[in-house]
C-alpha cells in the first residue's frame, strides 16, 4: 500500500508529459513566431486551426502610434495557385489581417511580411478550418483519452512491480473504448462531418493509432490466463504511448479543392 501512491503520482506525471508533448507538436497547435518591427521584438502566435469564420491574424501588442509596413500573404493548400496579399489594419485596438473562411476540411497556406521579412522564416503555416465541436463532447473524449493513458501507465507500474493488474486493464479497456469509439467518432463527425477516417476508410493517424492502440489491449483482456498475459499487457502500454507520441489529427480530413469533396 505504501507504494500505491508513488506509482499513482509517476502515473501522473508521466500522462502530463505526454499530453504536453502531444499538444505542443499537434498540426493545430499555434506556431510560435517573434516578429521584429521598427527595432522592436514582438512574440505572436500564428493559428493553424479555425472554426467557420474568418480567422483574424494579430499582430498583439504592436502600438498604433504610427503606420506599419506589414501584409498577410495567403492561398489555397495544396494548390498551385499564387498568393493573395492583404495589408494588416488597425481595427479594435489591434493590427489584423483576416484568413477568409473555407469549407469544413479546407486548408490556407500563408506567411507574413513585416518591415521586409517573412515570417516564419522557414516555412509558411498551414491552417484547417473545421466546424466548432461542443464542449459536451469534446471535454469528455480528451478526459477519457487521458483518461485510459493514465490507467495503462498504472497498469504497467503494477506489471513491472510483480503486482495484481487485471482490474486495471479491464478500466483502461472500458475506458479507451468509450473515449476512443463513442465520444471519438462524435467529435470527428461535429467537426469534419465524417464518423470514422481511419482504416478501412481513411489514413487518420489519430483514429488508426486509437485502433491498434485498442486491438493490443483487446488482445491481452482475451488472454488474461496466458501465463506471459503481464508481458502482452505491458508491450499494449508500451505501444500506447509510442503511438500516442504520434501527432493528433495527422493525416486527418482535407477538403480537395479539385474534386470539391471531403477526403
Amino acid at each position: 500500500m505504501k507504494k500505491n501512491w508513488i506509482y499513482w503520482l509517476l502515473a501522473v506525471v508521466i500522462t502530463l508529459v505526454l499530453s504536453i508533448y502531444q499538444r505542443m507538436t499537434g498540426p493545430t497547435h499555434p506556431k510560435s513566431v517573434t516578429v521584429e518591427l521598427q527595432g522592436e521584438g514582438y512574440k505572436m502566435k500564428l493559428p493553424r486551426s479555425g472554426v467557420q469564420k474568418d480567422e483574424m491574424v494579430t499582430l498583439r501588442g504592436v502600438p498604433a502610434a504610427s503606420p506599419i509596413d506589414a501584409q498577410l500573404h495567403y492561398r489555397r493548400y495544396p494548390t498551385p495557385d499564387d498568393y493573395t496579399t492583404v495589408d494588416f489594419g488597425y481595427t479594435d485596438g489591434e493590427w489584423q489581417a483576416a484568413l477568409p473562411v473555407q469549407p469544413v476540411g479546407g486548408k490556407l497556406q500563408y506567411y507574413l511580411t513585416v518591415d521586409g521579412k517573412d515570417y516564419p522564416e522557414d516555412e509558411p503555416v498551414v491552417i484547417r478550418f473545421r466546424n466548432d465541436v461542443p464542449a459536451s463532447i469534446l471535454v469528455p473524449h480528451i478526459l477519457l483519452m487521458f483518461g485510459a493513458m493514465f490507467f495503462a501507465v498504472y497498469m504497467l507500474l503494477l506489471v513491472l512491480s510483480g503486482r495484481e493488474y487485471a482490474k486495471w486493464l479491464k478500466i483502461t479497456v472500458g475506458t479507451l473504448f468509450v473515449g476512443g469509439f463513442i465520444f471519438g467518432p462524435l467529435v470527428q463527425h461535429a467537426a469534419f462531418g465524417p464518423w470514422w477516417t481511419g482504416f478501412p476508410y481513411g489514413t487518420d493517424l489519430t483514429d488508426n493509432k486509437t485502433l491498434l492502440s485498442f486491438l493490443f489491449f483487446v488482445a491481452a483482456l482475451a488472454t488474461l490466463k496466458w501465463k506471459y498475459n503481464k508481458w502482452l499487457a505491458a508491450l499494449a502500454v508500451l505501444l500506447m504511448i509510442a503511438v500516442f507520441t504520434i501527432p493528433h489529427s495527422t493525416y486527418g480530413s482535407e477538403y480537395d479543392y479539385t474534386t470539391q469533396q471531403l477526403k
